[in-house]
């Protein structure tokens, strides 16, 4: 007699074969960027013909992996929700060679170089920029990481300071540890991760280049940075 299978077998196989493909890994990748894109720009970023990225879009949203908005007759996708963000950066770790391939062209090389340094992970920071400002955190007795990530409460009140309210997040953790793929380390995600990084973003501490997910430290941003979590601003 055949023992019975676990059920989560058959959708741990469906979720595999939806990022299987090459096509909508680099749709979900992308997507990692937190905007909503046309299936026009997706086609365009991945290099392939319309109705194959609509195709491809079908089975991802089919799927649960992304969520479909329509704004009059355009129609626009986004990953689903942060889970889905957390799977796809990590998958994006685990996949990230230990020699990455060179950059084929001066401008590719600077885009990478923009992206190691600092980048939005969905919604929150990463590359240097984001395992500094963990590190920062943890240094300032405002993190803690020994068992797993949790705020302290100087770490509740240093964004209460900020002005930064940490409501509650539905499924979403207050604080948890994102893989990052450039620096294998975690940085700091979560519910509170969000937040730092949209405050880091409206109070001019960063600001976005280029039409990727880079983001670089401004000048007034430096000095902030430096004086509440001791981190430079030329990470």
């Amino acid at each position: 007699m055949a023992a019975s299978r676990d059920p989560r077998a058959r959708r741990l196989a469906g979720l595999a074969a939806l990022v299987s493909d090459e096509t909508r890994a680099a749709f979900l990748l992308a997507l990692l960027d937190g905007r909503a894109w046309t299936a026009g720009e997706l086609a365009r970023h991945a290099g392939v013909a319309p109705s194959t990225a609509s195709e491809h879009l079908g089975k991802l949203t089919a799927g649960g992996l992304l969520a479909e908005e329509r704004q009059g007759r355009h129609r626009y996708v986004r990953l689903a929700d942060a889970r889905v963000a957390q799977l796809v950066e990590g998958l994006a770790g685990y996949a990230a060679p230990d020699g990455a391939d060179p950059p084929r062209t001066l401008r590719d090389a600077s885009a990478r170089d923009a992206m190691a340094r600092g980048r939005t992970c969905y919604d929150h920071l990463a590359g240097r920029l984001g395992i500094a400002v963990t590190d920062g955190m943890v240094a300032r007795g405002l993190l803690r990481v020994d068992t797993g990530f949790a705020l302290t409460e100087a770490g509740v009140g240093w964004f209460r300071g900020l002005g930064v309210e940490l409501g509650p997040g539905g499924r979403r953790p207050l604080v948890r540890g994102c893989l990052d793929w450039t620096e294998r380390r975690q940085h700091l995600a979560g519910v509170a991760g969000a937040a730092l990084c949209r405050h880091a973003l409206a109070s001019g501490w960063v600001e976005r280049i280029g039409s990727e997910r880079a983001v670089r430290v401004t000048g007034g941003g430096a000095r902030v940075l430096w004086d509440e979590l001791g981190v430079r601003g030329d990470v």
